[in-house]
């Protein structure tokens, strides 16, 4: 899933700055699951929006409401009757899609993001997640013990560790785990290092950034 955070209190109360009316929109998607930006979190910010202005005396409106997903035009449409309110600035608590959608759908409006939009990743423990791709358009992670170097090592090396890691742990932090070494004792222990046989070639990114922006199309799927 998409991993977000909320932006520092600071920047997003720049972003209501001198504003009387504004609306946050939350999204029951991934920001709900990592705890960033759902129904909950939507509250928690209005709240702390709304106490703000009380104490510095400005008059301040906080709207509230949540959609489904910020990245589907059916569940934007739900918000054209809220929209036509005239909000000074409607903030949206979604990955970056989510107000790139809305300022498609409703281009008059003043549309602020209240998410720094992380990694693709998922839950190691409760309140913990960690990257685990960077949606490179190629996935081979079957060739690597189902885990992924090209994200999880910090140099994206594909034919076994650097020289810098040490008792399974990358040079760059000792919070780090080195992929390499789970990758190589995995299938040590499954006895299939005959896997690491043939050398991995140079990544071929051109399914990934270099491109440009990707578009999937589904031809069963497009009226």
């Amino acid at each position: 899933m998409i991993i977000a955070e909320r932006k520092p209190i600071d920047e997003i109360k720049g972003f209501v700055e001198g504003k009387t009316k504004v609306l946050l929109v939350g999204c029951r998607g991934c920001v709900t699951v990592c705890n960033a930006g759902g129904t909950k979190e939507v509250g928690i910010l209005a709240s702390l929006l709304r106490l703000d202005a009380q104490k510095e005396g400005r008059d301040l409106t906080v709207d509230e409401f949540t959609l489904e997903r910020q990245c589907d035009p059916e569940y934007v449409d739900e918000l054209a009757e809220l929209v036509e309110k005239k909000y000074d600035a409607i903030l949206s608590m979604a990955c970056s899609v989510g107000p790139q959608f809305l300022s498609r759908r409703y281009p008059k409006e003043k549309f602020y993001p209240s998410l720094n939009t992380c990694f693709i990743g998922g839950a190691l423990a409760h309140g913990i997640w960690a990257e685990h791709c960077q949606a490179c358009g190629n996935c081979i992670i079957h060739k690597f013990g189902g885990m992924c170097p090209i994200t999880r090592c910090s140099k994206s090396l594909m034919n076994g560790p650097c020289g810098g890691s040490s008792e399974g742990v990358c040079e760059i932090s000792k919070e780090v785990e080195c992929i390499w070494h789970l990758i190589t004792t995995k299938v040590m222990e499954e006895d299939r290092l005959e896997d690491f046989a043939p050398i991995q070639p140079i990544k071929d990114w051109s399914t990934s950034r270099d491109g440009g922006p990707r578009k999937i199309v589904r031809e069963e799927l497009v009226k």
